[in-house]
């Protein structure tokens, strides 16, 4: 293309024509922009139009319309509140911008019509009320270059059409309530610069796509509920400068890739549960400002590299599991103002090198294992403001140093090891708000220039060997709000200003040796909330000491020598839980002012001199679980209105002088652990309604005046630890229910009227003598108390003088028919009553079987030869008195001799209805049945009068109606006939007594044979012949009386020591092995001393009879075989039947 342009060598004429061709050429172009200008302003129109419209669309779906009033179709759109036009190519207007930042908008974006806003590239809707979800038509927002919708209430997931907006920068959706996970599809935003989600509902992983964003400066997903590990190409991320993805649930390590973020500032993974180690690599993020790593599951040791951090401000690992020491490297850390790496593991001493970290301002090394002591150095830290390093094992003195400290406001140093004494530079700390270093081994007096911390609000000084005097300048800390120096060995008294700034609402000064009265500036001060002075000499009227505290909550002053009375002020603390005032001098009567009191839990006014009632108003204290006023001069009643009191948990009235019986009404104190009732003047008998309580603790009525006997119920109370009756009047036996009490560890019932056999737990047995000294007659197995059999035996004369219990003690019958001589001798009680005469000898002479029980028809004849035998019943011939007859003996003509049992009448029966004995008689002789009737006895024929036996008492109790309790079952009462049939002998004797008779309260038995229950409480059921059956079961089998057999029994005692040793252990038979084996079963459960456990007669005899009882015992013989595992084969064996 040539050059239009003139050069040396153009002519003149040539030089004018192109002067004119170039109007024309400009006259054409004007003409040409005037032609399609309109064209151009139609267009631009149109699309303004179009997009103002799509808008106003949008602005009629919104619930707040009237915020974007300038929104209307009379103005331009480019005039609207927060839209920006701009000019495309420099011909077109078009939206290029909608800010509508906190508007408080409400409403959905699914209205609104992306595709007509083709040119925005900014859409800022951040802090409105925006719900819904963001609709998947965003994406045609194709310019779009920042989206920020942080601040609303956006829900349902992320589009992953988002992705295709691959012009963004700066993408924010953090606040909201969006979940679903983040889109893979994020990778594909390769502009983008910040990318913030966080405070959403967030799931799923953080996907490894996003280290496709090289460009982005921050990432920012904190508070979620992403899992799994960080992925590793967040190493690429080579721009980031903030990384923060705290508050989720994150695992596995921190990714080795952060050697490449150098440029990273701020780096916080806290609230995850990361695990693993710090990474050595750590030391290449050179421009790192804040490393916050805490509350996760990090191991291992500090790494040494963080020497390089010399940016780093904040440094928080605390709670996490990080061990080994703390490097000296952190002398490097000239930036660091905040150190926080408490709650870990870290051992080793303070770096002497923290002494270079002169811009730190918090230093938190609490709850370690730091040991060493604090270094001099510490005095370098001149910005220091809080010094944290409580629960650790640090040692030595705290240095003077701290005297430059002066910034210090918080200085912990408790529940350490340190020792020596508070150095007097602590004055200097003019800002320090909070002192505390309790807990340590710290000694001297207490510095006096402590008083110039007029700052100082709390002052913790507790459990130390701190001692002298209380400084009088500390009634300058005026500020002071908490004031703790109990368990010290401090003395003196107290300065009297010690509370006169009036704002101390804790002060404990419990467990010293301060003595002289409470300083009157306590009584003004209002906002008291707890006081202990427990455990001083403090002396003085305790009522002028304190007035109305209307905010305290707590007060001890227990164990000091204050006097006067209880002041009716009390009442003005209407928040009050906890009134401790024991062992002190105070006297009077108990103010009824403490109901009004509605808070009160605990009162203890125990150890005093108080005199008068117990309150009866006292009911009010309905939130009280803790009352002791016990050891004073109090008098009356124990007030019933105390049963109202449903939480009380510990009662303690011990050592008053309070009489009268306990209230019934106790029993709905349903959650009383304690109660202590003991050395007071109480009466009557123990309530049973006792066991309806929840006693876990301590039950003591000892040094009382109770009679009767001891509530069974009490055996309820099978938690109870202590149980305290002695020094009472109590009579009878030890209920054998308290064996079911197996969490006493203390039990005493001495100096008391019972007797009777001690139950014969293992508890009982052994169980120290001084428990039941100073009683009636108790016997049993407790070393010291004598054998039952010997205590009863020797007690019986004094029992059969006093009239009131008789022991039968049966002789033994010399003959197989005993059974045919008590009808005899019932005969010719019933002759004589009616002949009133005596008859004289015969010399009749009859065979051996005239005397059959059940066939004898010869009454007269008989009873002639009886009068012959024994010359009319002559004293020579008696042989056994039991409780309602005489047992002579007698030789018949015929050379047989016989027992004869004469029945006795008392004076006052002898109007004895004829009639109703002639129908007893004729009840006896009319039961039918072939077991009711110094041999050698083979097994077989042992088992087989076990068995006989079991069947003839199934039939008395189940059988007979009514039924028949034979009260004395032993061997001299079972007979034999020529076949070695069993029958049971001398049965039922009791059902000839009238009900009302004196009988029925007489001791039926044999000792021996008795039923423990028997011995008790004097009524007799059909268990108590289960017993006397299992005693003659063992006696059969052993050969002869078990005596100390049975209460020895144990699980490791062999079964051939239970045989007859008369008779060979090797049985061929292995049928009579298990027969016999399943006798010595059946007679242990009969001996049970719990009567209920015991089985009825019908069930041994059923299982003595039945084939499918029998034991499979074929491994096993009487020379290995032990209790222990026969009650093994007996499981195995109701297992079995179970199954089948």
């Amino acid at each position: 293309m040539k050059s239009l342009l003139p050069s040396k060598f153009t002519t003149f004429p040539t030089l004018m024509m192109m002067m004119m061709m170039m109007k024309v050429l400009s006259l054409l172009v004007l003409l040409f922009s005037n032609l399609c200008f309109p064209v151009f302003n139609m267009a631009t129109a149109s699309n303004i139009e179009s997009q103002g419209r799509a808008l106003l669309q949008w602005k009629e779906t919104l619930e707040t319309q009237e915020l974007l009033d300038t929104w209307t179709s009379k103005t331009s759109p480019c005039n609207w509140t927060g839209i920006t036009c701009r000019y495309n190519g420099h011909l077109m207007e078009t939206i290029t911008r909608v800010q509508l930042e906190e508007l408080g908008l409400e409403g959905k974006l699914e209205t609104l019509n992306f595709s007509a806003l083709p040119s925005l590239r900014v859409l800022n809707l951040i802090g409105n009320h925006i719900h819904g979800s963001i609709p998947a038509s965003i994406s045609a927002l194709s310019k779009l270059t920042i989206l920020r919708l942080t601040t609303n209430n956006l829900t349902g997931v992320i589009p992953s059409e988002l992705g295709n907006l691959t012009r963004l920068n700066t993408l924010l959706l953090a606040e909201n309530q969006i979940s679903g996970s983040i889109p893979p599809s994020f990778g594909k935003l390769l502009n983008l610069n910040r990318l913030a989600i966080y405070l959403n509902f967030l799931v799923g992983s953080i996907p490894p796509e996003l280290g496709n964003l090289t460009k982005l400066n921050f990432l920012y997903l904190w508070r979620n509920n992403l899992i799994g590990y960080i992925p590793c190409p967040i190493g690429n991320l080579v721009n980031l400068k903030g990384f923060d993805i705290s508050d989720n649930h994150i695992t596995g390590p921190i990714p080795h890739g952060i050697a490449n973020l150098t440029k990273l500032e701020t780096f916080y993974l806290f609230n995850n549960n990361i695990n693993g180690s710090i990474p050595n690599e750590i030391g290449n993020l050179v421009n790192l400002r804040d490393f916050s790593i805490f509350k996760n599951q990090i191991t291992g040791s500090i790494p040494h590299s963080i020497g390089t951090l010399t940016k780093l401000e904040t440094f928080y690992l605390y709670d996490n599991n990080i061990n080994g020491s703390i490097p000296c490297e952190i002398g490097n850390l000239v930036s660091l103002r905040d150190y926080d790496t408490s709650s870990n593991q870290i051992t080793g001493p303070i770096p002497h090198s923290i002494g270079t970290l002169t811009k730190l301002e918090f230093f938190y090394l609490y709850n370690n294992r730091i040991n060493g002591s604090i270094p001099y150095e510490i005095g370098n830290l001149v910005n220091l403001r809080e010094f944290d390093t409580y629960g650790n094992q640090i040692t030595g003195p705290i240095p003077h140093s701290i005297g430059t400290l002066t910034k210090l406001e918080v200085f912990y140093l408790y529940n350490n090891s340190i020792n020596g004494s508070i150095p007097n530079e602590i004055g200097n700390l003019v800002n320090l708000r909070d002192f505390e270093i309790s807990h340590n081994q710290i000694t001297g007096l207490i510095p006096p220039s402590l008083g110039s911390l007029k700052s100082l609000t709390y002052l913790y000084l507790n459990n130390n060997h701190l001692s002298g005097i209380l400084p009088n300048k500390m009634a300058n800390l005026t500020n002071l709000i908490d004031l703790a120096l109990f368990n010290n060995n401090l003395f003196g008294n107290l300065p009297p200003d010690l509370a006169k700034g009036g704002l101390l609402q804790y002060l404990g000064l419990g467990q010293n040796n301060f003595q002289g009265p409470i300083p009157i500036s306590l009584k003004n001060s209002t906002k008291l909330v707890r006081v202990r002075l427990d455990g001083n000499h403090f002396t003085g009227d305790v009522s002028q000491s304190f007035g109305a505290h209307p905010h305290l909550d707590y007060i001890d002053l227990s164990f000091n020598k204050l006097s006067g009375n209880l002041s009716p002020s009390w009442g003005a603390c209407p928040n009050l839980t906890s009134l401790k005032i024991s062992s002190n001098r105070i006297s009077g009567q108990i103010p009824w002012e403490i109901i009004h009191l509605p808070k009160l839990q605990l009162l203890d006014i125990s150890s005093n001199n108080l005199v008068g009632k117990i309150p009866r108003e006292f009911d009010k204290l309905s939130y009280i679980f803790y009352l002791n006023m016990s050891n004073n001069h109090l008098t009356g009643t124990i007030p019933p209105e105390l049963g109202d009191l449903s939480l009380l948990e510990i009662l303690d009235l011990s050592s008053n002088n309070l009489r009268g019986e306990i209230p019934i009404r106790l029993e709905d104190c349903i959650k009383l652990n304690s109660l202590m009732l003991s050395h007071n003047q109480l009466s009557g008998v123990i309530p049973f309604q006792l066991g309806n309580l929840n006693l876990h603790d301590i039950l003591d009525l000892s040094h009382n005046l109770f009679i009767g006997e001891m509530p069974q119920q009490l055996s309820k109370l099978m938690e109870l630890r202590e149980l305290n009756l002695s020094h009472n009047k109590l009579v009878g036996p030890i209920p054998s229910s308290f064996q079911s009490m197996t969490s006493l560890i203390s039990l005493d019932l001495s100096y008391n009227y019972l007797e009777g056999l001690v139950p014969e737990s293992h508890f009982f047995q052994a169980a120290p003598l001084q428990w039941f000294i100073h009683n009636k007659g108790l016997c049993g197995q407790v070393h010291g108390l004598p054998p039952c059999h010997q205590s009863w035996l020797a007690s019986k004369g004094d029992e059969e003088k006093q009239h009131k219990i008789i022991i039968l003690i049966v002789p033994l019958v010399c003959g197989i028919l005993l059974i045919l001589f008590l009808i005899i001798g019932i005969c010719a009680l019933f002759y004589c009553k009616k002949k009133r005469s005596i008859v004289n000898d015969t010399s009749e002479e009859f065979d051996g079987h005239f005397f059959s029980i059940w066939r004898v028809s010869h009454g007269k004849e008989a009873y002639k030869e009886i009068i012959r035998a024994t010359e009319n019943f002559d004293e020579k011939y008696q042989i056994g008195t039991g409780a309602c007859s005489i047992v002579y003996k007698a030789t018949l003509s015929s050379g047989l001799t016989l027992a004869i049992k004469k029945i006795q009448e008392e004076k006052e029966e002898v109007q004895m209805n004829e009639e109703a004995f002639r129908n007893e008689i004729q009840a006896l002789i009319e039961i039918r049945h072939r077991n009711i009737g110094a041999m050698e006895l083979d097994w077989i024929k042992r088992v087989s009068i076990v068995r006989d036996i079991a069947q003839a008492l199934s039939y008395l109790h189940h059988d007979c109606n009514p039924s028949i309790v034979h009260r004395d079952i032993t061997s001299n009462n079972i007979l034999l006939d020529e076949e070695y049939k069993a029958c049971v002998a001398d049965f039922g004797i009791s059902r000839l007594l009238k009900p009302n008779s004196s009988h029925w309260s007489l001791l039926a038995g044999t000792y021996g044979y008795m039923a423990p229950e028997l011995a008790y409480v004097m009524r007799v059921t059909e268990k108590c012949d289960v017993y006397s059956f299992g005693v003659v079961a063992f006696e059969i089998i052993h050969g002869t009386h078990p005596g100390d057999l049975l209460s020895n029994l144990s699980l490791s005692m062999l079964v051939k020591d239970m045989l007859d040793s008369r008779l060979p252990l090797h049985i061929t038979d292995q049928v009579t092995t298990n027969q016999v084996l399943l006798v010595i079963l059946i007679a242990m459960q009969c001996i049970n001393i719990v009567p209920e456990a015991r089985p009825t007669m019908q069930q041994v005899s059923q299982r003595l009879s039945s084939p499918k009882s029998l034991l499979a015992c074929d491994n096993y013989s009487f020379q290995a075989l032990t209790l222990g595992h026969l009650i093994n084969i007996v499981q195995v064996h109701i297992d079995d039947r179970a199954q089948e």
